[in-house]
């Protein structure tokens, strides 16, 4: 993006190192890692199993704390707060969407979609009006008072991208999330990132093992046994590992 270096990156992390203590000493997930998301960009992290991928959302995500490094989301440091803290964070500032849509089975999609305004505290006249807004985004604002059990798999996972931006978050992260959707249907989920990423300006960081899936990202980035071996555009990035093996 041009005005990448005039713009204050979402997330940036120093020097990122995830240890796991085992019964034989600390395990080393994550090794030093250096990188720079910034507003309105789309990246896609992959990796091979065991490279740290999922470890590196999960502090992404504020749902894990690193041993050492720093992690700046929004411009605030986040590496060292309290899980209470990390919760609050979690709830102002990212949108998750997971393999599994997680939707509450006897709730209607509107009443899923507003689940995280009801922890910000808002009003239930204006979290009914923005769900419906986000469900109009996916193009299900027809489908207010369905249920999950009414709709495809694929509509579900539409649903939970709608509630995954109700709460207009800094960042995005999507976690393999075409993993239980057929081609057809992954394609058409990763067509919506893409609108909402061009169109929106939402900020994307997708993990996912999949090349075909990390093709619909502008930017790579590729870990191996904790390190970052590539970060660049992902066509290059792709085109370089499949002519590698």
């Amino acid at each position: 993006m041009s005005e990448k270096n005039a713009a204050e990156p979402v997330l940036r992390v120093r020097g990122l190192i995830k240890d796991y203590d085992s019964g034989v000493g600390p395990v080393h997930i994550l090794k030093g890692l250096d990188v720079d998301i910034f507003p309105g960009e789309f990246a896609a992290v992959m990796g091979p199993s065991g490279s740290g991928k999922s470890t590196f959302m999960n502090v992404l995500g504020c749902l894990d704390t690193p041993t050492a490094g720093s992690y700046r989301l929004n411009g605030q440091e986040v590496s060292h707060l309290s899980a209470v803290q990390l919760a609050g964070i979690r709830n102002r500032f990212i949108g998750f969407v997971f393999q599994g849509f997680n939707l509450l089975p006897r709730a209607s999609l509107a009443d899923n979609v507003a689940l995280p305004l009801i922890y910000s505290g808002v009003p239930a006249a204006e979290r009914r009006a923005r769900a419906a807004e986000m469900l109009g985004l996916v193009g299900l604002g027809h489908r207010l008072d369905a249920l999950p059990s009414q709709i495809s798999g694929g509509q579900q996972q539409r649903v939970a991208i709608a509630r995954a931006l109700v709460n207009r978050p800094a960042l995005v992260l999507a976690d393999e999330p075409t993993g239980n959707l057929d081609t057809h249907t992954s394609e058409e989920i990763m067509k919506l990132f893409t609108a909402l990423n061009r169109d929106e300006g939402i900020t994307l960081v997708l993990v996912t093992h999949e090349p075909d899936i990390a093709a619909h990202a502008q930017r790579l980035v590729r870990l191996v046994d904790g390190h970052v071996s590539y970060d660049g555009p992902a066509a290059e990035g792709l085109h370089l590992h499949s002519e590698a093996h």
